[in-house]
């Protein structure tokens, strides 16, 4: 035999309001820290590809400055790199440019996406 207790429909209802009222306090605490978070992610992508671009483009310069720039052309031109993490960029192109003794070498997105250009330049002996 089953034992049955009745509730008070009024016990009811306030449990359903206090239901209620939790799970818009927590809807209001939670929607903010997941905009937050998805930002902050924003933010730590960005300047982990801009790490990445810095590094590519001083390591890249640093052998051509040690070459001495031979076999680069006047002017602009691309640059293909062969490192491996450059996969982790946004689209974008390796830009080298020689001005008589001066050699830069400038990574830029091919869009706006957050990140911004990396640019290095060096004085050639």
């Amino acid at each position: 035999m089953v034992m049955r207790t009745r509730q008070n429909p009024s016990r009811r209802g306030f449990l359903l309001v206090e239901m209620t009222v939790g799970m818009a306090i927590l809807l209001i605490a939670v929607i903010p820290l997941a905009y937050g978070m998805r930002s902050e992610t924003q933010a730590f992508r960005g300047a982990y590809q801009r790490a990445i671009a810095m590094e590519i483009v001083d390591g890249e310069l640093e052998a051509l400055a040690a070459s001495g720039g031979q076999n680069l052309p006047e002017g602009p031109s691309l640059y293909p790199v062969r490192a491996r993490s450059a996969t982790n960029l946004p689209d974008g192109n390796f830009r080298v440019t020689k001005m008589g003794r001066r050699l830069a070498l400038e990574w830029a997105p091919a869009e706006k996406c957050g990140v911004a250009p990396v640019r290095r330049e060096v004085t050639l002996p």
